[in-house]
């Protein structure tokens, strides 16, 4: 039975929480624990998922939250959306933007400058890891606009039964 009412309300609460936490929570790990460094646009996919996530848990702590969990939908669609016009530049399938990221760390090395040209260079049209074809930015775009969209359907099933 497909839900209605609250608790179509607290679900999608719920998944506007979890998956920007999920998708965040992972980006963090193959950053720091699998040196998968972030490039300029992997980092742009991250800040509506910081949105979110504070839109989220105010839904959260302080109910009834439509709004908030509204526009905690449509920010992860947006990180999404960002994520496949990532894919898209990956893939070569259309130009980029000509930034780069380099993550660099002053600690442990004295001389700034060679900590700069010693950082790694990533570049937003390399994919750096992939599963069956698809990169991590491709995987955002699938995660992020079907949950979000999901966000929102639950929220009209909780609007119809109140």
């Amino acid at each position: 039975m497909l839900p209605r009412g609250e608790t179509a309300g607290l679900l999608a609460r719920l998944l506007a929480f979890a998956v920007p936490a999920g998708l965040l929570g992972g980006a963090y790990i193959g950053q720091y624990g699998f040196d998968l460094y972030p490039c300029e646009m992997c980092w742009w996919q991250r800040y509506p998922h910081f949105l979110a996530l504070a839109l989220a848990a105010i839904a959260l702590l302080r109910p009834p939250s439509r709004p908030l969990v509204t526009l905690a939908a449509l920010a992860v669609i947006v990180s999404g959306l960002i994520g496949a016009f990532h894919a898209g530049v990956e893939y070569h399938w259309w130009e980029g933007f000509t930034s780069c990221s380099t993550p660099t760390s002053l600690s442990g090395n004295p001389d700034p400058l060679q900590a700069i040209l010693d950082a790694p260079l990533i570049r937003c049209d390399q994919v750096q890891w992939q599963f069956k074809g698809i990169s991590l930015a491709g995987f955002n775009f699938l995660i992020s606009v079907s949950s979000g969209l999901v966000m929102l359907w639950l929220l009209a099933r909780s609007r119809k039964a109140a």
